[in-house]
């Protein structure tokens, strides 16, 4: 059967679902479950899949009373029985992401060593529980986080710099909870799965230090405010080292998406080259590699034989210009880069999107790549070249009806890229 149009953006969108499915919380997370304790179960969480995580939890322990509190970003809210939801703002944190930090800590406190405490931790849990370290504000917290978004920092950096600026990242919420046992299941956004990026760490030791940080805010030429510098140069109170009384566990993670999407591929007839979960870089830097990529399997059938798929994970950066007005995200300048290399190139299609179903700012998730994507752009009036300039991918894609909406997802496996050799 020929790869038309229609079919390939089917298989696409087919792929891409199929990442998303297999980090669903409600399908892996009861497997991944510690036995019951035999005195309280304190549960706190905080992640664009904390409720979703929760809800699974309460669907899976129907005999244990459970109590807590989890924070996730607005509108990806789920019933709960018995455990508080709290929702707060992503990418940068709000007054309820203090409030749902300090809600946090107050459920850990006056425990016992029979009890245990279920951390429910995903990605965006930095931006949605931010408490900030003494003698901070939450404003001071809301300018560098903005200033590191723009800067290219990757998300280790961004979240070596939020775990000194913070009073519950790091470890500090497992520390608070001692002598509890903490048993954290985590879905895993970050490129090699650290426990101690996802969310900043709140329940894993910190390997990382104010002097990284300080580091990291001066190779980006950050002005932090007068108090972020004071309070990193003080020092005084570094994030725990070590934690006896915490374990993690992943339960979903980049990888697992990525092996489900090529188990899926092959049983469309695709053979499927899986090039790693952790690819980093600028968007429209991967975009013009991954293009080569293609053009050799279409020409050469190297380093595969087409019809074929190429999977990447990982989360690339944009480096934004301070007088940037356009609308974009990360997958969207990669797909709009690759777009622009390929230069209508037949025979060869691409999704990108963020498997939590937000590509920056807009509700867009991500966007599909055909060989006639420049062509309908320039159709419409638009001018490739100069939007991928402008970071203004959103609106080409929008423009042209190739934008990828899947509303909130729940889950959040970081960034998913699928490109389609035919």
């Amino acid at each position: 059967m020929a790869w038309t149009d229609e079919r390939a953006r089917a298989a696409l969108r087919t792929l891409f679902d199929a990442a998303v499915s297999a980090a669903d919380p409600r399908k892996v997370l009861a497997a991944h479950l510690p036995p019951k304790p035999k005195g309280r179960c304190i549960v706190v969480g905080c992640g664009k899949s904390a409720a979703v995580m929760a809800a699974a939890l309460e669907d899976a322990w129907p005999d244990v009373r459970l109590e807590g509190t989890v924070v996730t970003r607005y509108g990806h809210t789920v019933p709960t029985r018995s455990i508080e939801v709290i929702e707060a703002s992503h990418p940068v944190p709000d007054d309820n992401s203090e409030r749902g930090a300090h809600r946090l800590l107050e459920r850990v406190q006056g425990l016992q060593k029979s009890d245990l405490v279920l951390a429910l931790i995903s990605g965006g849990g930095s931006a949605l529980c931010a408490l900030p370290a003494p003698g901070l504000t939450l404003a001071d917290k809301q300018t560098i986080n903005r200033a590191l978004l723009a800067s290219g920092a990757n998300i280790s950096e961004m979240n070596c710099v939020r775990k000194h600026l913070s009073a519950i990242k790091g470890g500090r919420l497992a520390a608070a909870a001692q002598p509890a046992r903490v048993v954290t299941l985590a879905i895993s956004d970050v490129p090699g799965d650290d426990p101690a990026v996802i969310a900043s760490g709140p329940t894993v030791p910190d390997p990382t230090t104010f002097a990284d940080a300080r580091a990291i805010i001066a190779r980006y030429g950050i002005d932090p405010s007068s108090a972020v510098t004071e309070h990193l140069a003080k020092a005084s109170d570094e994030t725990p080292s070590g934690l006896g009384n915490a374990e993690f566990h992943l339960i979903a993670t980049p990888m697992m998406a990525l092996t489900h999407m090529a188990e899926t591929a092959h049983g469309m007839g695709l053979n499927a080259l899986v090039l790693g979960d952790a690819l980093e870089g600028e968007s429209r830097e991967v975009g013009t590699l991954m293009a080569g990529i293609a053009r050799s399997v279409r020409a050469h059938a190297e380093p595969l034989q087409a019809p074929a798929v190429v999977l990447s994970g990982g989360e690339t950066t944009v480096t934004l210009a301070s007088q940037t007005t356009g609308h974009g995200g990360r997958n969207t300048e990669f797909l709009l880069s690759l777009a622009v290399a390929l230069a209508g190139a037949g025979g060869i299609w691409a999704i990108a999107g963020d498997t939590d179903g937000l590509d920056g700012m807009d509700d867009i998730a991500g966007a599909i790549v055909a060989p006639d994507t420049l062509a309908r752009a320039r159709s419409a009036g638009l001018d490739p070249r100069a939007m991928l300039a402008g970071h203004d991918s959103h609106t080409l894609f929008d423009r042209i009806g190739d934008a990828v909406r899947t509303g909130p997802t729940l889950t959040n496996v970081n960034d998913i890229r699928a490109i389609l050799i035919a």
